[in-house]
């Protein structure tokens, strides 16, 4: 395979990649604009799995996610603000299985996952 041809297939690949991590993803509703900063304390932290395809790609980057967090400290639902689409689900993968301190009513904001490579 030509370089050219590889480069049109990874283009190619990114591209479907892309359309399926957001694809079938209902448009979560926030009653207002989640704060910048979650108001709790995680109490458990879960690491997100850096996907085999941003490995090979040497992807690295931050998504931001806008987060719910419910009164029992559960995530309740994440948003994708901003990131690499391959980095997308990973991250919300991970932010879902965070635990926050319980509180007395639901709260939103932003959390940020980084992602880089083993290398750097």
């Amino acid at each position: 395979m030509s370089f050219r041809e590889r480069q049109s297939w990874l283009a190619t690949s990114l591209l479907a990649a892309a359309v399926c991590l957001s694809a079938g993803k209902p448009a979560l509703g926030f009653a207002h604009k989640p704060e910048e900063e979650i108001p709790r304390k995680i109490k458990i932290r879960v690491a997100p799995v850096y996907p085999d395809l941003a490995r090979r790609l040497n992807l690295s980057g931050v998504v931001r996610l806008a987060v719910v967090v419910a009164p029992n400290g559960n995530v309740k639902s994440t948003k994708a603000l901003g990131g690499h689409p391959v980095l997308v689900n990973a991250a919300e993968d991970a932010v879902k299985k965070w635990k926050f301190e319980t509180a007395a009513d639901e709260n939103s904001g932003v959390v940020e996952v980084t992602f880089k490579p083993a290398s750097q």
